[in-house]
């Protein structure tokens, strides 16, 4: 193994989240599932390049702001209609939330050598005509990197399900880990049971499928049909945006702090004990509990994600 810094590209949106501020009113906070991810791994001091598509606006210029304050390295494209993208969020009585977009996804082409690491979802790897973009780019890397995906559910973007599914279903077979929710797996599968979903996607490409469900946990399946439980972290809920986003973040910081990189990441994948692979999936949930303990997205640092687990801040 090289003790070389792990090289790690996120594809996908940045946009601004206009969440309400305790008086009701609105106010422009920087998100976007795949942004919020490549906010996580900088903020674990991981070297993390984000291509998204970002307008040159006063919004535009907030979001990269945002990027680059936690050390991610930004590519942005320029939208067609000029302006950057932005999603109205809504919380209900426990702080969860749910989103009205104004979004355009129109990536060309991720002209990029294979990193360590590629990690893609949500609405980019769906959304026309952006969606055939990361499609290429996850082709390109499958067998030179780890592929990370997050196939987030926004039926208010892509009502129609059946194409929706088919290309999630083709990503997972490209992916080695495939992080997924309970409510996402509601949506794209709504007769079948989760883990069941999970086990079947586990026998056809990835070598980790974890299903999260909120405070209830998450359920971590392996290629054999092995099913690992992790409890759900006790929190107080300030509100959930970021929380998945956050989780697959310290995701594949932990997977590669065990060797899961490169070349050689997928087999290595495969071989970790499961012992390791719960304390991945749950240093994964820790982090997204300390995100949810505060307003909008915001990834713990390295400190505070090692405080909270008992650990070094020690990373390979």
């Amino acid at each position: 193994m090289t003790d070389e810094q792990p090289r790690i590209l996120v594809v996908g949106e940045a946009l601004v989240d206009v969440v309400p501020d305790d008086d009701g009113r609105p106010r422009d906070l920087p998100g976007g599932s795949p942004a919020n991810v490549a906010i996580a791994l900088g903020r674990l001091d991981r070297d993390v390049r984000l291509v998204t598509v970002l307008g040159d606006d006063e919004r535009g210029r907030l979001v990269r702001a945002w990027l680059e304050r936690s050390g991610v390295e930004v590519e942005a494209h320029a939208p067609a209609g000029g302006r950057t993208s932005s999603a109205t969020v809504t919380l209900d009585e426990q702080g969860a939330a749910s989103y009205v977009f104004d979004l355009e996804w129109d990536l060309p082409t991720v002209a990029d050598e294979p990193r360590d690491v590629l990690h893609v979802g949500s609405i980019a790897t769906v959304l026309a005509p952006g969606a055939d973009a990361v499609l290429e780019a996850v082709r390109a890397h499958r067998g030179h990197a780890v592929v990370s995906l997050d196939p987030n559910a926004r039926p208010v973007l892509t009502p129609d399900r059946a194409p929706v599914v088919a290309r999630v279903e083709e990503l997972v077979t490209l992916s080695d880990v495939v992080k997924v929710s309970d409510e996402d797996l509601a949506w794209l599968h709504p007769d079948d049971d989760h883990v069941a979903v999970a086990t079947r996607w586990a026998t056809q490409g990835p070598g980790l499928v974890v299903v999260t469900r909120g405070g209830d946990g998450a359920v971590a399946v392996r290629p054999d049909g092995t099913v690992l439980e992790v409890p759900g972290v006790p929190v107080a809920v300030a509100d959930t945006v970021g929380a998945g986003d956050t989780f697959s973040g310290v995701l594949v910081d932990a997977l590669l702090a065990l060797g899961v990189r490169g070349r050689d990441g997928a087999s290595v994948l495969r071989g970790l004990s499961d012992r390791d692979v719960l304390g991945a999936v749950m240093a994964a949930a820790v982090g997204a509990a300390i995100n949810v303990s505060r307003p909008g997205a915001d990834p713990p640092s390295r400190a505070e994600l090692s405080a909270a687990l008992g650990t070094g801040a020690d990373q390979e």
